[in-house]
């Protein structure tokens, strides 16, 4: 059944799932950062997690922990069991206990032995030590997590024992890629068909499959060395057979074992990831400054204070003797400043960024899915602190409420800043969840303050949406996502102001991005696949905007190839699917349609018998008189469509084309991709027949409004109907197959209807009317919109068993049921971690848009947490103008074309080789006339009303290089009078 671990299980695969339901996981340290890991691993759904904290709640917590309420407080109730009941309430499936238990270094630490995971947060370097030897070389070892965050620097480590296997380092789908051709050699040359890239990496290998000729290589696994992206060489093929045509190869899976050395080891020659390559130097000059930390903490049982510069200088110093015992020597004062004067502080989106980042790594540690981090990350929000340090100590001060944590790291006049922010969020899915979370920490919008968050999102809550929209729990099922979603963010800020919307706004990205150009406001960009993530930041005139780059199309399937020549199983289930929207959706809609057009099927056969075309008639009259009456009729009907998919299309295929077909060059018409098909026989027996036959029938019975029972269903009761067709014998007909070579688009396809048709169309009509059949009812259809996560309702039974079917008779590999509904639902791989972390960094670009920063502050981010890599870059700059400028030209009565042109050029340094307004074009000099155009007045161009004021024109300018196109731009404002007034006819 449908439940809310299907998108996680996209992600991870059923094994890796199964493994971390029977795991037991040890979390300490209930901040900020602690919980956001619990939440995550309580989404993706571990058997035991055990909340661990000895610390009572205060307001302080309110300002990063968002599973805290001020009640929490006023009762001084333990961390960890103030989060429990609302971390256990996220999964019902995970079993939640807490622990109130001292740890520290007098404990004895045997009680870890029962869980497979130990995840450190909010502890001292050094019991951090003692626990991950502890852990280390227990037998087995106990993966070992450490996690500290500290004002704007937070860091991970991740030691998971000597010989940590991992089964798949990159989780990418094996894809299979056609060969075009491979040579005898040594080495042999395999080149990929159509020039595709082949996306492999020198030491790699794959398996080869469907070859002929050299077909010794099929079934066996090869290692490649890259040659080129569309070619590889697989070592020695000079001894077998020539390559005739055909094969494909996919990436073989080779697990790797990874190994890792303690805390203790790795303090002095850490292995370190580095997010941002402008700055190589910054992941060792935060692992030296924080280590300076926790020796400063040793040495006075304390952190420094907030904004003290005599405690900077402290661990500038202790930074100085750290660096002594590190093999690579580097030290960022600057850096280890920031870290001193915020370290008691935190940045809730940071903490939700690396929260998410660790969360991934303890569902590595449980499942050995994915490559582990080796060994340390560290992120640092230094350049949203460093164009505050000039500002006076109480800046940063605590005012005794939630927001102390926050005003320590940005001051109090950023805070108010945020709080009188109005932002607009598009979508309350699992990211807009994870924004909304982080606002209310970071206290944007407040109603005191006449901020608000306005949140739109046309969509109701579905199960599926649980294990990663935090927000919403099992009661809120079919509630709108955005009124829900407000009501939950009042629950962890209650002084913010929330206006919830269920409006669409499509297309989003490029719709949103066009208006934020047109108001000059900042838009921030973000979005996940699985384990990846991509944050973008939009600010006017410093950045591109959206639509200034363009992502590829993404590929279309063929149409030829859905129709005939399926090669691989995404063929089959898309063939299938659209079976389903045409069979059960469209004609259903067509039909209704049609009939609320014409007002009787007696005026409707008087015009088709006066020859008459009506759109749409014939197929609503085959409908008309095919349409069943009773459950009986709906399971012919099925199994007459079983014959006509799986063996008529066959048998008619290999008539038009014989395996001995040739085409004009001589080679083989079905070679690879094409894969000659089978024609399947109907066999009770069978259980994908019978699947087929039974959703099948169950969809003809729902649109047809006939009503049928659960007895109807039942195996007894459709062998009985099923054994009593008989089905007759298929003649292949003498009719053009569409190929690659003479195939038209759909919309290039115009229905031709022939006389015997439109007979035969009339005739049914006659009889239906005569026998009484066109009652109102039987001219009312039920189109059913497929609905992928209702398990109960045939959908996902008809497109799974049909997409096999067609799979089987096409040899091709069968998909299991999961993956069919990924393909058919248009599903996008999704799991908590990644959301957390991409949410977190965009709400890090947020504070830098509301404090005005410059544009070397601004990141965007690319993740894929499952490699694990993060890379940081320049957000993209501004040309010389841009889409955020605004040009204006100021005219008079007089002012003509070629002035205008001439201002353009004076004050903004291009001359317009074409000037338009709206869809009228004023001036185009290839277009014959224009040139006399010059000449004229802008008032006689444009013939503006008499109360106009201005106009808003488009430019154009000649290109750097001849052969390119004209670009665009920025819009032009012309006012027709030097005032602005309104102008005088």
């Amino acid at each position: 059944t449908t439940t809310s671990f299907d998108l996680p299980r996209y992600v991870l695969g059923d094994s890796a799932m199964q493994q971390m339901a029977q795991s037991s996981v040890f979390l300490s340290g209930m901040g900020g950062l602690g919980v956001e890991i619990a939440k995550n691993i309580v989404l993706a759904g571990v058997k035991v997690l055990t909340l661990h904290d000895t610390k009572q709640c205060e307001t302080w917590d309110l300002g990063s922990n968002f599973f805290l309420r001020q009640d929490d407080v006023l009762t001084q109730r333990n961390r960890a069991v103030a989060v429990h009941p609302r971390v256990a309430e996220l999964n019902p499936y995970v079993h939640v206990d807490t622990s109130s238990s001292s740890l520290d270094l007098s404990t004895d630490l045997c009680f870890l032995k029962r869980y497979q995971c130990v995840i450190l947060t909010e502890a001292r370097l050094s019991l951090q030590k003692k626990i991950n030897d502890f852990c280390h070389f227990h037998q087995p070892p106990i993966r070992f997590i450490g996690c500290d965050a500290y004002g704007i620097c937070v860091r991970v480590f991740c030691d998971f024992g000597d010989q940590f296997e991992v089964s798949d380092p990159t989780g990418e789908e094996a894809k299979e890629m056609f060969i075009q051709n491979i040579t005898q050699g040594n080495p042999g040359v395999v080149t990929c068909m159509d020039s595709r890239t082949h996306g492999l990496q020198t030491g790699q290998s794959v398996l080869f499959r469907e070859v002929n000729g050299m077909d010794t290589l099929n079934g066996t696994a090869r290692q490649v060395t890259v040659l080129s992206p569309y070619s590889f060489a697989v070592g020695d093929t000079s001894c077998l057979r020539p390559y005739a045509h055909g094969g494909f190869f996919l990436l073989v899976k080779t697990p790797r074992t990874y190994s890792f050395e303690t805390m203790e080891q790795q303090l002095s020659e850490p292995q370190v990831l580095t997010p941002d390559f402008s700055k190589p130097e910054a992941p060792l000059q935060i692992h030296a400054a924080m280590l300076a930390l926790d020796a400063f903490q040793e040495q006075h049982n304390r952190l420094p204070n907030i904004g003290c510069c005599q405690d900077a200088e402290v661990l500038v110093k202790l930074t100085e003797e750290v660096n002594h015992t590190l093999t690579n020597r580097v030290m960022n004062s600057e850096l280890v400043r920031c870290l001193s004067r915020t370290a008691q502080g935190s940045l809730p989106p940071l903490a939700a960024a690396v929260g998410g980042i660790a969360s991934q790594e303890v569902l590595k540690a449980l499942t050995g899915k994915f490559a582990p981090l080796q060994q340390w990350f560290y992120l640092d929000a230094i350049e949203v602190v460093k164009p505050l340090l000039s500002l006076s100590a109480e800046e940063f001060s605590p005012r005794g409420d939630r927001y102390d944590g926050l005003r320590a790291c940005i001051g109090e006049t950023m805070c108010l800043e945020l709080h009188k922010l109005r932002v607009f969020m598009v979508g309350c899915g699992a990211i807009g969840c994870e924004m909304l979370k982080n606002f209310a920490l970071l206290g944007v919008g407040l109603a005191k303050s006449s901020g608000e968050v306005c949140v739109t999102d046309p969509d109701l809550i579905e199960k599926s949406n649980l294990n990663r929209q935090f927000l919403f729990r099992s009661q809120h099922i079919q509630k709108p996502k955005s009124t829900t979603a407000a009501v939950a963010t009042l629950e962890i800020n209650p002084e913010m102001q929330v206006d919830a919307h269920l409006n669409k706004v499509c297309p989003a990205r490029r719709y949103v991005d066009s208006r934020s150009v047109s108001n000059q406001k900042a838009l921030l960009d973000s979005g996940t696949m699985g384990t990846k993530g991509h944050t973008e930041i939009i600010v006017p005139n410093l950045t591109e905007s959206y639509n200034s780059h363009r992502d590829p199309p993404e590929e279309e399937i063929p149409f030829c190839t859905l129709k005939s020549f399926p090669a691989v199983i995404e063929h089959t289930i898309q063939w299938a699917r659209d079976k389903f929207e045409s069979a059960f959706a469209h004609k259903p809609t067509i039909y209704n349609m049609f009939w609320q057009t014409h007002s009787s099927a007696e005026a409707v056969l008087q015009r088709m018998q006066q020859r008459e075309t009506l759109e749409g008639a014939f197929q609503v009259v085959k409908l008309l008189s095919r349409r069943p009456s009773q459950w009986e009729h709906c399971i012919i009907l099925a199994r007459l469509k079983f014959d006509k998919y799986f063996k008529r299309k066959a048998l008619q295929l290999l008539h038009s084309f014989p395996l001995d077909t040739r085409l004009k060059d001589g080679s083989l018409f079905w070679q690879s991709p094409k894969r000659p098909p089978s024609p399947i026989e109907f066999d009770l027996k069978d259980t994908l027949h019978f699947s087929f036959v039974v959703s099948a029938a169950r969809l003809y019975a729902e649109i047809y409004n006939i009503p049928y029972s659960e007895k109807d269903l039942s195996q007894e009761a459709v062998s009985r109907m099923l054994s009593e067709i008989t089905v007759p014998e298929y003649r292949p007909a003498e009719k053009r197959i569409e190929t690659d070579e003479n195939v038209k688009k759909p919309d290039q396809m115009k229905l031709s209807v022939s006389s015997e048709e439109e007979r035969e169309a009339i005739a049914q009509l006659e009889e239906a009317i005569t026998a009484d059949h066109v009652t109102p009812e039987r001219l009312r259809m039920s189109p059913r919109l497929f609905e992928k996560d209702d398990d109960l309702n045939g959908h996902m039974d008809f497109v799974a068993s049909a997409s096999s079917l067609r799979a089987r008779m096409y040899s091709i590999e069968v998909a299991d049921r999961l993956k069919t509904k990924r393909i058919a639902g248009k599903i996008i791989p999704a799991i908590a971690t990644a959301t957390a972390a991409v949410a977190g960094l965009v709400s890090l670009e947020l504070v830098k848009v509301v404090g005005g920063y410059g544009f070397e502050s601004f990141n965007n981010c690319f993740f894929n947490l499952a490699i694990p890599v993060m890379v940081l870059t320049e957000a993209a700059p501004t040309s010389s103008f841009s889409i955020w400028d605004r040009w204006t030209v100021w005219g008079h009565q007089h002012f003509s074309l070629s002035d205008f042109i001439s201002a353009v050029l004076v004050h903004y340094g291009i001359e317009p080789t074409m000037v338009v307004h709206g869809v009228k074009m004023l001036y185009v000099p290839v277009m014959p006339g224009h040139n006399k155009r010059l000449k004229l007045t802008m008032q006689k161009l444009i013939k503006p009303s008499v109360d106009r004021r201005y106009v808003d024109l488009t430019v154009s300018f000649a290109p750097e290089s001849d052969g390119d196109e004209d670009l665009p731009g920025p819009p032009v404002r012309y006012y027709f009078s030097p005032d602005g007034e309104a102008h005088t006819a």
